[in-house]
């Protein structure tokens, strides 16, 4: 159920009489000033190749969506409240990773190939999976179903076929889909036969990798509704993870984390804010946190005109 956002505006009201108004009336000293921005050089490594390997055509367009572990900034230090989801992520993935002569000799051992994120929007699917993959440095390819979709007949098979063999080149790889309910559905008679065709294909190159012990390719998706998934790509997803709304004291932390470094009063009662936001997801309470600094920066404004 959506969070009532009826009392936002009272608790950011709240929330900014925390902030330290030095910093904000500094900020609006600069901003004053209307000094032109300096042009900056800005390099995108994740883009850049990790690896001396060769790509088809088809290889590189799904490479244009990976993003190299070094390149990105998110660690598990950057969420709050999940350390259980984090323990299981660490034991199942990353343990056998990192430990490779230790676990190999047990395909019981063995990462799953298919994890399931699932749970309200706002609770920071997405950034477990990033920073999953940052942690045990794998290759993250950042799949959109709508790359693999192309107007010609047999083009989106053969971009299927590419996100497979794109991930084993730069393995250890992580192929991360967010709302994998709206590419891998239920199927139905009323489906598109090259849609058909994809998904089946996804599948079949699926089940490649539970047959390969060595391949050290993971799929892991993201979506706010498991029960529209196909039940067979639910099968090929053994490690199921709810993240769910945080409780009361995952809300503190939460704040915590987001005000860590901020000028905010010493004394500010983290308790009440994280009383009177129950059903808030981690998206809103940083919501709640921006909209205070702002009102800040609002007043500040208002008693220099």
């Amino acid at each position: 159920m959506a969070p009532n956002l009826a009392p936002v505006g009272g608790i950011a009201l709240f929330l900014s009489l925390g902030f330290g108004l030095h910093l904000i009336y500094q900020l609006y000293q600069v901003m004053k000033q209307r000094e032109k921005p300096h042009r900056q050089e800005t390099t995108r490594t994740g883009q850049n190749k990790a690896k001396n390997v060769k790509l088809s055509a088809y290889e590189q367009r799904i490479d244009a969506h990976r993003v190299d572990p070094q390149a990105m900034q998110i660690t598990w230090r950057d969420i709050a409240g999940l350390e259980e989801v984090i323990n299981e992520l660490m034991e199942k993935i990353i343990f056998p990773v990192q430990n490779r002569t230790l676990f190999r000799e047990s395909r019981l051992l063995q990462p799953p190939k298919g994890v399931l994120l699932y749970g309200p929007p706002g609770c920071g699917k997405t950034l477990i999976a990033k920073a999953t993959a940052k942690e045990a440095g794998f290759t993250f390819i950042n799949l959109k179903p709508s790359t693999l979709t192309d107007k010609f007949y047999g083009e989106s098979q053969k971009l299927t076929a590419a996100v497979f063999s794109l991930a084993s080149k730069l393995a250890p790889t992580i192929i991360f889909i967010d709302e994998i309910d709206s590419f891998l559905r239920n199927r139905s008679s009323t489906d598109h036969e090259a849609t058909a065709m994809m998904k089946a294909q996804f599948m079949t190159l699926w089940d490649g990798l539970e047959t390969d012990h060595q391949c050290q390719v993971i799929i892991m998706g993201a979506t706010n509704r498991p029960e529209d998934i196909d039940p067979a790509i639910l099968r090929r997803m053994p490690t199921k993870i709810h993240i769910k709304l945080p409780n009361f004291e995952q809300r503190k932390q939460i704040l915590r984390l987001i005000l860590e470094n901020e000028k905010v009063d010493p004394l500010i009662n983290f308790s009440h804010i994280a009383g009177e936001t129950e059903g808030f997801s981690g998206s809103d309470l940083k919501e709640i946190c921006r909209e205070a600094a702002l009102l800040c920066v609002r007043e500040i404004m208002d008693s220099d005109t």
